[in-house]
């Protein structure tokens, strides 16, 4: 599967996807213009809405608004996960077969927008509700809109505020050495300080890198920047907290289990804005007793991965009106609360911040007042290839006896290498 998977992805750099796509045309002109009915019949692929759950909520109440809104519009849900949205789109790519509306994670928008695989979207989409102005950012390739955002799922550390007032710990960390020094003094009797490892690897130190003022690449996504002592120095203080006995690689948690802070097993841990849900519905009493708390890592300034879904059209859409309608319907205010109550996620609209969702969940709550802090990972028309290697690079300084410097510098080679295929 991933060697499958790599081919395309060398095809797509090379020029095959290009190839097909320029043979269906390219922008709405495959299939006649956005501007015309809302007709047809639609393919919605999303990684989004899991669970029975989440299917009722799409089908019944959100697609089952937009049917009453656009009664000769039928949409057929292709349902899939992250983890194989991307092999997904690839391969529909290098088919010339894309679904007509299609969710993508932060930093997609560039890779797929320069292919001209997705549709620019009209500018007045970006002010039709009150988004917050990091929130657009990733939406956007060349200046143009390409997409809209769904639902954001942020960065943040989370502490237990009963292991900070046990330790006399009067404030939550302004730096890392601050950081260094409170995961020191709370680590004992077998529970670790500073959990940042039970997020994936490369949010993980892609969060540092911002919060040290690095950038991943130059504005104009061709020139690799977390090469220089910024990117080093977020991986080196993974590896100063291992020394240090405060944090540990080898226990982190999976995704959807009780998390190291709700078992008290670590004090602190990067985690995402959803995890107020997950403990809501695992262990409770934790909300209730208020043990819990976040804040948003700083070093050199303050900084907030902010990830999430998008919602784009396809380039070759055999019905781009009736796409068109169903992007701009899923990015409507009632349409992303629903899924954001669904998965805990940040509803990036201030049209929503003083919802009753929003002001229940802190973590949520948070995210939102810390959207000025906000970063994104991708920025180059490489990212999908970037992505990739980011973790099986940086690992080896983690687990093994590589040095920061060198492994920063083997993921720098990657990525500029990449980055001249395109």
């Amino acid at each position: 599967m991933e060697l499958k998977r790599r081919s395309l992805l060398a095809a797509i750099g090379a020029g095959t996807a290009a190839a097909a796509l320029s043979a269906c045309g390219t922008g709405t002109s495959a299939g006649g213009s956005a501007d015309g009915p809302a007709e047809g019949e639609i393919t919605l692929l999303t990684p989004i809405y899991e669970g029975a759950d989440g299917k009722t909520l799409l089908e019944k109440e959100i697609l089952g608004g937009f049917r009453k809104k656009y009664p000769d519009v039928k949409v057929n849900v292709d349902y899939t996960t992250y983890d194989q949205l991307n092999e997904k789109i690839t391969t529909g790519l290098a088919g010339g077969l894309l679904p007509d509306v299609l969710m993508m994670g932060v930093g997609w928008i560039p890779p797929f927008a320069a292919k001209k695989a997705i549709a620019e979207l009209p500018e007045k989409f970006a002010t039709a509700h009150d988004y917050e102005k990091r929130v657009l950012e990733p939406s956007r390739y060349d200046g143009k809109l390409y997409a809209l955002p769904v639902v954001l799922d942020t960065r943040i550390v989370v502490y237990r505020k009963d292991h900070f007032a046990e330790a006399g710990i009067k404030k939550t960390p302004e730096n890392w050495a601050e950081l260094r020094a409170v995961a020191k003094q709370l680590t004992k009797n077998g529970r670790f300080g500073f959990d940042p490892f039970s997020i994936h690897l490369r949010q993980c130190w892609e969060t540092f890198l911002f919060a040290n003022g690095g950038q991943l690449f130059s504005a104009d996504g061709k020139k690799v920047l977390f090469t220089d002592a910024r990117g080093v120095e977020a991986l080196q203080f993974f590896k100063d907290l291992i020394k240090d006995g405060s944090a540990d690689y080898a226990k982190k948690t999976d995704l959807g289990a009780p998390t190291n802070v709700q078992t008290g097993k670590a004090s602190m841990m990067m985690t995402s804005s959803a995890l107020w849900k997950q403990v809501g519905e695992q262990n409770p009493e934790l909300l209730k007793d208020d043990k819990l708390g976040a804040f948003v890592l700083a070093n050199r300034k303050p900084a907030m991965l902010q990830g999430g879904t998008l919602v784009t059209q396809s380039a070759t859409s055999k019905h781009p009106a009736a796409a068109r309608a169903l992007v701009e319907y899923l990015a409507t205010p009632e349409s992303i609360l629903g899924a954001a109550k669904q998965r805990g996620s940040v509803p990036g609209l201030k049209d929503l911040s003083d919802s009753s969702y929003v002001k229940e969940n802190k973590f949520v709550d948070l995210s939102l007042q810390s959207m000025g802090d906000a970063c994104s990972e991708g920025g180059t028309a490489a990212w999908m290839e970037i992505r990739e290697k980011i973790k099986p690079t940086l690992e080896p300084a983690i687990v093994g006896n590589q040095s920061a410097k060198d492994a920063i510098a083997e993921l720098g080679r990657l990525a500029e290498a990449a980055i001249g295929r395109m």
